[in-house]
């Protein structure tokens, strides 16, 4: 097996990963939600606050990207985060970011540190990372995390239910609806990615139906054990698509504070995309 070419930018020498063109709006919307939110930071910060306001993820990459049969190189979400913060006069006082590959978590580490900020780094699996990570910040805090997975079984519900133990935990989730199309069949078997996902889903989905009723009724699902939780998914929750229009993610929301879907809402339509179960 040919081992992957490892990509460097030229602007700093360091490692690069490699995004599709729809990158760009993603991260448009999360700078935005962030830019958005710098009120709501300021209450939790010095001379207001003392909770602190913090940022995590936990697949974040190594901080830049190569858009995808391009020479364009854009900043990783995580920058994309600091900079937003920053710019809005109410930067984040804590940045908690990890990611599978120590060479992107290092890279990672060294921007944000060339920036002026810091960032506490982890490297290892989402699903251990998380506890660390919980166990690192304020409770008392106010916290936005922007969960972005490849796929559907790199994001377990564990992750959620952990996260939103505590009480001010804003959440940007990608949820990939070209994972759960192109693979429905094997995620759904015992086991699968579905299982995962949204465990205890096939108690109460009946799989005797068509595709796309199976689908609309897993994701309605996972958004009801959401729920459950004591936390609620925005109702804007805009589906990305590509440059053929083919249906890429959604961008699920979520939030215990009407103040955070009402930001969310208000930003989150950039450009006309379309909706949650619309083309399942």
């Amino acid at each position: 097996m040919a081992k992957k070419e490892v990509k460097l930018d030229p602007d700093d020498g360091m490692i690069i990963g490699e995004v599709g063109p729809w990158a760009v709006e993603k991260h448009d919307r999360v700078k935005r939600y962030i830019q958005a939110a710098r009120g709501a930071r300021a209450k939790f910060l010095p001379p207001k606050g003392s909770g602190g306001a913090t940022y995590i993820e936990l697949y974040s990459g190594a901080g830049r990207s190569l858009i995808s049969g391009t020479s364009q190189i854009i900043d990783g979400s995580a920058v994309v985060a600091f900079n937003a913060g920053r710019a809005s006069g109410h930067p984040f006082s804590e940045m908690h970011l990890s990611d599978l590959d120590a060479q992107n978590s290092a890279a990672l580490a060294q921007r944000i540190k060339y920036l002026g900020g810091s960032a506490t780094s982890y490297v290892g699996e989402a699903s251990v990372i998380v506890d660390q990570v919980m166990g690192a910040i304020n409770p008392y805090g106010l916290h936005l995390a922007f969960l972005d997975p490849f796929n559907l079984a790199q994001l377990p519900f564990s992750i959620i239910e952990r996260m939103l133990r505590v009480k001010r935990m804003d959440m940007i989730i990608h949820v990939s609806l070209q994972d759960l199309q192109r693979n429905l069949d094997r995620h759904s078997r015992v086991g699968g990615a579905l299982d995962i996902f949204a465990p205890g889903w096939r108690d109460a989905v009946n799989v005797n139906q068509a595709t796309h009723a199976l689908r609309a009724a897993f994701i309605d699902y996972w958004l009801q054990s959401i729920r459950s939780l004591g936390t609620h998914p925005a109702t804007g929750i805009p589906l990305i698509v590509g440059s053929k229009s083919q249906r890429l993610y959604w961008l699920v929301f979520l939030s215990s504070n009407p103040l955070g879907h009402k930001l969310w809402n208000d930003v989150q339509n950039l450009g006309g995309q379309g909706s949650l179960l619309e083309g399942l």
